[in-house]
């Protein structure tokens, strides 16, 4: 709602990066934000972004959210195939996606919500946010290739949007007048013991990190989760930590001078948003009680 200065679609936006399980640091950070009595008016969220933007654009508490994944295994959201384009299937996540969202497409959600996927024949981002994919899209999003399938929507196959976008502040920065960006994937150390899976890890978060370094410069405020580099994209028994990590350092972001700035501002537009509503409303409520007399 444009209410003052120049026109944007949006006041205040949330950007959540990819980093597989150290999303959960999302949901720390996001509870922070809820304190300072912020609503985001659009949320854009690549990969583990994606899945923990979705959940709180369907109007999940942070908390419930962590809920949702407690005491689950990696395994549970995946199924082993025979190896053609990719080692496993999505099938768990599609399901846990299904039975626990309440809205079933993009317009049912409470909060306009952007999923950032990679179009695998084009070689380009493509972000869903309307339609009836919804679940589709967010599978998309956290495709990433060789480890699983592409998901294939409308005949198109899609990876993760972390190829390209895993941090997709740029998505939505024309679009709003502030942008949070939250980046919980920061360079890894390299594995002591080599592997596949630490191979692919380690490659995958040095080629997303490398196409992050412009969307941080766009953020109004950018929080990073350190000190969770260690843990295995993969591994969900961690979650309870990288939660914690998530709040610490979104708490020391948001008492800074600076973003303070901003949360008094975004405070202020509440404000003003609330009294032209009051207004339209009384401005209704009369037309009414004419065209009654």
């Amino acid at each position: 709602m444009a209410i003052f200065g120049k026109s944007y679609d949006y006041f205040l936006g949330y950007a959540l990066s990819g980093g597989g399980a150290k999303g959960f640091a999302h949901l720390g950070a996001l509870k922070v934000m809820e304190e300072y009595g912020l609503k985001p008016d659009v949320i854009a969220g690549t990969s583990a972004g994606a899945l923990a933007g979705v959940f709180y654009a369907d109007g999940y508490h942070p908390d419930e959210i962590a809920e949702l994944f407690r005491k689950r295994e990696f395994k549970e959201f995946v199924e082993l195939t025979i190896p053609k384009s990719g080692f496993l299937k999505s099938i768990g996540l599609h399901s846990f996606l299904k039975k626990n969202l309440r809205a079933r497409r993009f317009k049912e959600l409470q909060i306009p919500f952007y999923a950032v996927a990679t179009d695998w024949n084009r070689a380009c981002t493509v972000t869903f946010s309307n339609g009836d994919d919804l679940v589709d899209a967010v599978v998309a999003s956290c495709s990433i290739p060789i480890i699983f399938y592409p998901q294939v929507i409308h005949g198109v196959p899609y990876v993760d949007g972390g190829i390209l976008k895993n941090f997709p502040v740029s998505v939505i920065r024309k679009k709003c007048k502030n942008v949070i960006g939250v980046n919980v994937s920061l360079v890894i150390p390299p594995s002591e013991k080599n592997n596949i899976r630490t191979m692919l890890e380690r490659t995958f978060n040095l080629m997303s990190n490398s196409n992050t370094l412009f969307d941080k410069t766009y953020c109004d405020i950018l929080i990073e989760t350190k000190g969770i580099e260690k843990y295995s994209m993969f591994n969900l028994h961690n979650q309870e930590t990288i939660m914690e990590a998530g709040y610490h350092y979104a708490a020391m972001v948001m008492s800074e001078k600076e973003s303070l700035k901003i949360v008094r501002k975004c405070h202020r537009h509440y404000e003003l948003t609330e009294k032209v509503r009051t207004k339209l409303q009384h401005i209704g409520a009369g037309n009414d009680r004419k065209k009654d007399e």
